[in-house]
C-alpha cells in the first residue's frame, strides 16, 4: 500500500471518478463497475482511498508522472454530480482534467469505449454530473454491461449481483479499464480511443 497523500505537496492535475453506489449491497454489481475499476488502479498504483471529503472516498497519488486524485462518490448514483462539482471547485480544475468511469447498458458486455465529450445517453450518474457542473467537456471510460439478450428492466439489471460465471470475465474487464484510464492520463484521451475503441472483448 502506498502513503496517505491527502497532503501531498502541489496541485491535483487529473481528477479520476468511478460511478457506483455505496453499501455492501452493492458491491458486486454492473452499476458499481466504476468503483470496482478505481480499486483495480488504485491497487496496480498504490493509491490509498484513505479520507472521505466532499461525500466521496479518496485517494491521492501520482500516475504516470501526473498528481492524481481517484474519487468514488457516497452518494446513490443519481446524486454523484454533488461530490464531482465539489472536488472540482476545491481543487480548481477544470473539466478537462475529469474522468469518469461507469458502466454503460447501450455497450455489449466487455466492451469498453473511450469519449472525450458528449451526452449521458440516459445514464443517471452521468447526467447528475452534467447538471451540476455545466458542461460535456469530460473524458469518459464507459464499461458496457449488455448481457446480449433483451433486458427488460434495467434498473433491475444493473443492480443485480454478478453471477459466478461472470465473475472471471468481470476481473479481466476490470484491469482493462484501470489500463485505460492509465493510458489516459499518460497518453490523452484521443489515443485511448484509438486503442480501446476498435477493440473487441479479450483482446
Amino acid at each position: 500500500m502506498g502513503p496517505d497523500r491527502r497532503d501531498a505537496a502541489g496541485p491535483v492535475s487529473q481528477l479520476i471518478v468511478g460511478l457506483g453506489n455505496p453499501g455492501s449491497r452493492y458491491e458486486t454489481t454492473p452499476h458499481n463497475l466504476g468503483f470496482l475499476a478505481l480499486d483495480r488502479l488504485a491497487e496496480q498504483e498504490g493509491v490509498r482511498f484513505s479520507w472521505k471529503e466532499a461525500d466521496a472516498r479518496l485517494g491521492r497519488g501520482e500516475i504516470g508522472g501526473r498528481s492524481v486524485l481517484l474519487a468514488k462518490p457516497l452518494l446513490y448514483m443519481n446524486r454523484s454530480g454533488g461530490p464531482v462539482k465539489a472536488l472540482v471547485k476545491k481543487y480548481e480544475l477544470q473539466s478537462q482534467q475529469l474522468v469518469v468511469v461507469y458502466d454503460e447498458l447501450a455497450l455489449p458486455w466487455g466492451q469498453l469505449r473511450i469519449r472525450e465529450r458528449g451526452s449521458s445517453a440516459g445514464h443517471k450518474g452521468v447526467q447528475s454530473i452534467l447538471d451540476a457542473i455545466g458542461t460535456d467537456e469530460f473524458a469518459r471510460v464507459r464499461m458496457g454491461i449488455q448481457p446480449g439478450h433483451p433486458v427488460s428492466d434495467g434498473a433491475a439489471f444493473v443492480l443485480r449481483p454478478f453471477r459466478r460465471g461472470e465473475l472471471v470475465e468481470l476481473n479481466k474487464f476490470v484491469g482493462r479499464a484501470a489500463d485505460a484510464v492509465r493510458l489516459i492520463l499518460t497518453e490523452g484521451a484521443a489515443q485511448a480511443m484509438s486503442v480501446y475503441n476498435r477493440r473487441a472483448p479479450g483482446e
